[in-house]
């Protein structure tokens, strides 16, 4: 199993290998730790680093040699397309999945919701950030993802948890996903079994709309999703680099997997394969993401999305 060398990483990796270990007793697991771009890369933010899968591509790199047959990494850190030969073969639903101190894009719906205050970027892990809230007077506050708070027993740290009213996440924010080789049938089907129905559907369409958008770390985009009484719903934004400029739709769709279409068993969806989960509803779901993709860029997306491409090209 592979997985960054951070805390937080090896936490998240290890709750993984206890769900395998418990349900496949006998299967061997050795974790193997690594460093990536965006471990190393401490002092430019992440969207003038250029450079994709700054979390991921060493991991992705040893899985394709064969030197680690999964990986573990948290959603939002994997691109909505991957590499030919991979696929997520399980998502994870975190335990404070619905829970979470929004980040990512944060500050610029902060900024437009909160136009008194100022706002920079911070670097670093959990450990690195918080020990810069402490000791030096630059922050007043940061904001974190409580998910990865809770899982490192530091809750009680949380002062205020921000809702969708005030920001919404990053796409895949607080999922956890294992990468695999998608030719290696035994351990798909193996990581399948990890897989949580609700929150696939929620991370599927997700990912749909902010690859319809073209985004990634260099623009601000964000989501939040629900599902209830099989319904989907997913609420999209788009904003420029000082949050001045935005738009924001919400769309939603059945998910019940009585609504039958013919099944694609080796589909994949964004990256996703769950074949334990009803293809219909998987449709669906990837479906809403990019119709309301296209509902925004309708009514100007791309030109705010452009324009904060350039202005942070600019910086």
């Amino acid at each position: 199993m592979g997985t960054r060398k951070s805390q937080l990483a090896r936490i998240q990796t290890d709750y993984v290998a206890e769900k395998l270990k418990t349900l496949y007793p006998d299967v061997h697991l050795e974790i193997v730790a690594m460093s990536t771009i965006g471990d190393k890369i401490l002092d430019t933010a992440l969207s003038k680093i250029g450079e994709k899968s700054l979390f991921t591509k060493e991991l992705e790199n040893a899985l394709e040699r064969n030197e680690v047959d999964l990986v573990v990494h948290s959603l939002k850190d994997l691109p909505t397309t991957l590499p030919n030969g991979f696929t997520i073969g399980a998502v994870l639903h975190d335990s404070v999945v619905g829970w979470i101190v929004r980040t990512t894009t944060a500050g610029t719906q902060l900024k437009k919701r909160f136009p008194h205050l100022e706002f920079k970027d911070i670097r670093g892990n959990l450990n690195t950030r918080l020990k810069k809230l402490d000791e030096k007077e630059d922050y007043a506050a940061i904001i974190l993802a409580a998910a990865g708070l809770k899982r490192m027993g530091w809750e009680a740290r949380v002062s205020q948890v921000l809702g969708p009213e005030d920001c919404m996440y990053a796409v895949g924010q607080g999922a956890l996903a294992v990468e695999v080789r998608a030719r290696d049938c035994d351990i798909l089907e193996m990581v399948s079994t990890l897989h949580h129905s609700e929150t696939v559907l929620r991370c599927i369409a997700e990912r749909a709309f902010l690859r319809r958008l073209e985004g990634g770390c260099s623009v601000p985009v964000a989501v939040n999703t629900e599902v209830k009484d099989s319904v989907l719903s997913l609420t999209g934004a788009v904003y420029s680099l000082d949050g001045a400029d935005s738009l924001k739709e919400a769309m939603e769709t059945n998910v019940d997997p009585g609504n039958k279409l013919e099944s694609a068993a080796d589909m994949q969806h964004v990256g996703v394969t769950a074949h334990n989960v009803p293809q219909c509803a998987q449709v669906a779901a990837e479906k809403l993401g990019v119709d309301l993709a296209d509902l925004l860029l309708s009514k100007g997306a791309m030109e705010i999305l452009t324009t904060a491409r350039k202005l942070n090209d600019a910086r």
